[in-house]
């Protein structure tokens, strides 16, 4: 599914190069459960950014789902991006002004769903995650977890083939996390490859492989 071949990320300033990542090789396979490591600054949200399409990588080649996604123009990007990942991240980034129902419904509309087809699919994504009675309520109204929820909700209505998730259980307590982790855990179990960040070790034991980076260099694979 996806395919770095020595993938640069650096910043020119002046006579001085820095590298945020270095030679990064890594295959993921559709299906899997991918778990990045790597203390901070590591350049861990980087090369995920770069993965789901919102970063460049400097040199280096990218192929996703058989294309090389480094010769995507950037209108090619963002449709991929829209129709086959989606994306969680740690602090929600849930639009406050929009009821839990129209959050939701969000990237259906960047998509052009039509109507009726918008209500079933949200409809659907409110009961999967048992948040019926939250429909009409504002993020500010929900608890962290929650809000968390609706982001999950949010990423996942458009049937992602890919799921990135930045520190997704970085702002909630244990219960929480362990909620939004099994959340995960099934649909990888329905088929949707997900690659996390996390600096949690117990929510490392969801995924099924584990990537270190450290320095913005790739040290270690370990099957989980």
């Amino acid at each position: 599914m996806i395919q770095l071949i020595d993938i640069d990320k650096y910043i020119d300033k002046r006579f001085q190069r820095t590298f945020i990542l270095k030679r990064i090789n890594l295959e993921v396979k559709e299906g899997d459960f991918v778990t990045i490591m790597g203390p901070s600054g590591a350049g861990k949200s980087t090369l995920l950014n770069i993965i789901g399409f919102l970063d460049d990588a400097s040199e280096g080649e990218y192929t996703f789902l058989s294309k090389p996604a480094h010769n995507l123009t950037e209108k090619q990007k963002s449709d991929y991006h829209k129709s086959h990942i989606g994306f969680v991240f740690q602090a929600y980034h849930l639009i406050d002004e929009l009821t839990v129902y129209e959050n939701i419904e969000m990237p259906l509309l960047y998509r052009k769903v039509k109507s009726k087809q918008r209500q079933a699919m949200v409809a659907e994504m409110l009961d999967k995650f048992n948040i019926v009675a939250k429909k009409d309520l504002f993020p500010q109204q929900l608890s962290g977890g929650q809000q968390q929820v609706v982001g999950v909700a949010r990423a996942i209505i458009g049937s992602p083939k890919l799921l990135l998730a930045d520190e997704p259980t970085g702002n909630l307590h244990s219960e929480q996390s362990e909620q939004i982790m099994e959340i995960f855990k099934k649909l990888n179990e329905d088929g949707v490859t997900i690659i996390q960040v996390t600096h949690s070790e117990k929510m490392v034991s969801y995924g099924n492989r584990i990537i270190n980076l450290k320095d913005g260099v790739l040290v270690e694979q370990d099957p989980y």
